[in-house]
């Protein structure tokens, strides 16, 4: 079983350029109305669609603020270092860290994306209890 997680944007080409660049992915298929993000071997990270596309009754109501109330995008990403370096060229609300996960053994750093959502990039579990 895989995750396909996907997220209602109001600016697709902004939003995936934006997650392209925080998580070192790219665009698998990108349209105005749609994009899947993709890491190096292909397999689907994110899908990002546009409010208005594709008749996706469930998605959710765009003028109803935060966007995923409930929900976190989180990524377990493999060099954090860099991923956090990644930040630094960025304009991104920093919620929180980087920190360290003292009960999972990992760090972490909580970010908002452009559209509202709460994305969180952590080290792969365990890692700082291996070193």
């Amino acid at each position: 079983m895989k995750s396909q997680p996907l997220i209602a944007v109001s600016d697709v080409q902004a939003a995936s350029a934006w997650y392209q660049q925080l998580l070192g992915c790219k665009s698998g298929h990108s349209s105005e109305e749609h994009d899947q993000l993709t890491d190096a071997d292909g397999n689907l990270v994110l899908q990002i669609n546009h409010w208005d596309a594709h008749d996706h009754d469930y998605l959710g109501d765009q003028d109803r603020k935060p966007y995923g109330n409930g929900v976190l995008l989180w990524f377990e990403i493999d060099d954090f270092d860099e991923a956090t370096k990644r930040l630094e060229g960025m304009t991104v609300p920093v919620l929180d860290g980087p920190l360290v996960n003292e009960e999972a053994g990992h760090r972490e750093v909580w970010l908002r994306d452009p559209d509202g959502y709460v994305v969180v990039l952590a080290s792969p579990q365990g890692d700082l209890k291996a070193a």
